[in-house]
């Protein structure tokens, strides 16, 4: 975590572990199970949060269901430890209108996701209960790294730039100082999250290599 903000990370996104990540792909289905196997928990993950003690914004990035066990605290739980926003990948706008306004008035920024089939009137709902930021998923299916970009993005992004005031940031496949290059004119920042996780797998140093790679990429802008 560290030395993904000496890197250059603007906000470091960490996932706390799910036995059923259906949103993501086979590199961080694979760190998912090992982070449970290791006996990774919600609290856990706060307790890094904390030792870490980092200068930039922390984000929970998570499935419902463990946010929701960790208690009716751990919203307030997670800020005392130094988390700054939630994002629950099972969570559609409307889908729990409970569960949306405890996350929502908590303590943390609540980060939701827009798909690009989402139609005009649904991005300017999603962004109107969102905070922080749009976390705008560049194309239909799981996370994993591609070596390209969707054609439709711009488009996308132009359409979502319409319907809210948020930053966007784009992420699903984005693994690359090219992508960075192509996407950064057009948003506000990218989520890079199985190639680093993949990069983390070889060393902590192979990461940071990665992230300074697209930091630099990004600065070229």
């Amino acid at each position: 975590m560290r030395a993904l903000e000496a890197a250059g990370a603007d906000v470091l996104e960490l996932g706390v572990p799910f036995s059923d990540p259906m949103a993501d792909g086979p590199v961080i289905q694979a760190s998912s199970q090992a982070a449970l196997a290791s006996g990774m928990t919600f609290d856990r993950a706060l307790a890094l949060v904390r030792e870490a003690s980092l200068s930039i914004p922390v984000v929970l990035f998570s499935y419902l269901n463990p946010v929701v066990a960790a208690g009716h605290d751990a919203l307030s739980r997670a800020a005392a430890n130094g988390v700054h926003g939630i994002l629950i990948t099972d969570l559609p706008v409307g889908a729990d209108p409970e569960r949306e306004r405890w996350l929502g008035g908590g303590p943390l920024a609540f980060v939701r996701l827009v798909a690009p089939t989402t139609p005009d009137e649904r991005m300017r709902e999603i962004g109107a209960h969102g905070h922080g930021f749009v976390y705008l998923i560049s194309r239909l299916g799981v996370t994993g790294a591609r070596d390209d970009v969707p054609a439709a993005l711009p488009e996308t992004i132009a359409r979502l730039r319409r319907a809210t005031a948020l930053p966007i940031c784009v992420g699903f496949g984005v693994s690359n100082a090219g992508q960075a290059r192509r996407i950064a004119p057009l948003a506000d920042g990218i989520v890079v999250g199985s190639a680093i996780v993949r990069a983390a797998s070889v060393s902590v140093a192979a990461a940071a290599t990665l992230t300074a790679t697209l930091r630099r990429a990004l600065d070229e802008h």
